[in-house]
């Protein structure tokens, strides 16, 4: 069964982007309380492998920064 990707914190993602292998991450899954087949677990690595967020980025993906600077043509 897919994993609900809205329940996912932060703080779980640093820790599946630490994974290495499909088992470690299988592994951690179990922990959060989830069941992923190694078929998902190596997909959801090839994922993580292409996303390279620092913390600032990760904090306004996640909707921790406010725009209070937005300038730009459309300000008059």
């Amino acid at each position: 069964m897919p994993i609900d990707k809205s329940k996912l914190t932060k703080e779980m993602l640093d820790r599946a982007m630490k994974c290495q292998t499909a088992d470690e991450l299988i592994a951690l899954a179990k922990t959060e309380g989830m069941e992923i087949t190694k078929a998902e677990a190596e997909a959801y690595l090839d994922e993580l492998q292409n996303v390279e967020l620092d913390n600032a980025a990760l904090d306004k993906v996640a909707g921790g920064n406010c725009y209070s600077d937005l300038s730009g043509p459309w300000d008059t």
